[in-house]
């Protein structure tokens, strides 16, 4: 007989979201996050340090003999939809969840694990942020003991300490940031920056096989990001339901428009279908039954919820919305690349078609 999943939140970690929603609040207000969009260092460090270090959530999946909490992807879940409630400019999801999945599927880690997991050093997966669990991805030369080549579309590369590379020999190798050339590229979200990482003659140390290690870190970062765009829609969602009650029109509350409140609740139901598969992603995840269903039922429906709801947020705020101070703009681009991020929602009900045996004719 099948165990029934409780998909609802613990108590610990409604106080895990108590104390990371107050950290954001001190750090990633959203003057200051739109402030440091337009500056070169797009990664709140001091934000970082207090999330890593202070709170030690980078550890989170690393297991407490390796230097981490030990915990799970329900706890994970529960931090990155408060990252996505504000937009925050933080490498968490690339770090705390996909380079960390990927060390953890490898034969060795060479202590990077434990620093990882301290929040001292961050890592990143050279990996193009749009590659589906399962999918074909790009990789380097290895020839004579160095690696050689270029990846672009690698998520804050920007800002990784160490990049974990898949080379053409089969391996995964650790690089030193320093060892290579990393290039901005024009991203459109800009809390969550890409790059190019040209490799010439760089020296890294194999970490294990990099087939099984990038197709776990892949499905876990899926399945994740169900979470964060939960958040984003929540956000979005309670702003714009608190914008219409206070803006007035012909003497009345925007949001008492009948067309509105249809809208609205059109919406809120989206949302709350969007949380039953975003926690129950992360609940498989942390037990292993039916990952790779959840994971891409998931993804399939969180993507067009995430940018319908910044989409309504955006129109239904007026011409307020449209004004660069304001930070629905944040949430709309991030929505959108969200949504190609680790496969399209068209990607992954075609992987939920094979995983369930039901193809299209």
């Amino acid at each position: 007989m099948t165990k029934q999943r409780d998909l609802l939140y613990s108590e610990e970690e409604e106080a895990l979201r108590a104390a990371v929603r107050d950290l954001l609040a001190d750090h990633c207000d959203a003057p200051g996050v739109i402030a440091r969009t337009e500056s070169d260092t797009p990664h709140d460090r001091a934000a970082w340090k207090a999330l890593a270090e202070g709170m030690g959530l980078a550890g989170l999946l690393v297991p407490e003999d390796q230097g981490g909490q030990g915990a799970t992807h329900r706890e994970v879940a529960v931090v990155l939809e408060e990252l996505g409630r504000a937009v925050a400019p933080l490498p968490y999801l690339t770090s705390a969840v996909v380079a960390t999945e990927a060390l953890l599927g490898c034969e060795r880690d060479e202590g990077l694990l434990a620093e990882l997991a301290s929040g001292r050093r961050i890592g990143a997966l050279a990996v193009a942020l749009h590659v589906v669990p399962g999918g074909a991805y790009k990789v380097v030369r290895h020839e004579g003991g160095t690696l050689h080549g270029e990846l672009t579309g690698i998520a804050d590369a920007v800002t990784a300490d160490v990049l974990l590379v898949p080379a053409d020999d089969g391996g995964l190798y650790a690089v030193d940031a320093d060892a290579v050339t990393v290039t901005p590229q024009v991203s459109l979200d800009l809390t969550r920056p890409l790059a190019t990482v040209t490799l010439d003659g760089a020296r890294g140390k194999l970490l294990g096989d990099a087939e099984p290690a990038v197709r776990r870190a892949l499905r876990a970062g899926a399945g994740q990001l169900a979470s964060e765009q939960l958040g984003l829609a929540e956000w979005t969602l309670t702003e714009t339901v608190r914008y219409l009650k206070d803006r007035k029109q012909f003497n009345r509350p925007v949001g008492g428009f009948q067309a509105l409140k249809h809208r609205l609740a059109q919406l809120w139901l989206e949302v709350v279908n969007l949380r039953a598969a975003a926690r129950n992603a992360a609940d498989a995840l942390a037990t292993g039954e039916d990952a790779e269903v959840a994971v891409a039922v998931a993804q399939a429906y969180a993507a067009p919820v995430a940018v319908h709801a910044a989409e309504e947020a955006l129109q239904l705020h007026g011409g307020l919305g449209m004004t660069w101070e304001h930070p629905v703009h944040l949430y709309l681009k991030r929505a959108k690349a969200d949504s190609i991020a680790y496969g399209t929602a068209g990607a992954h009900r075609e992987a939920l078609a094979e995983l369930v045996d039901l193809r299209a004719p």
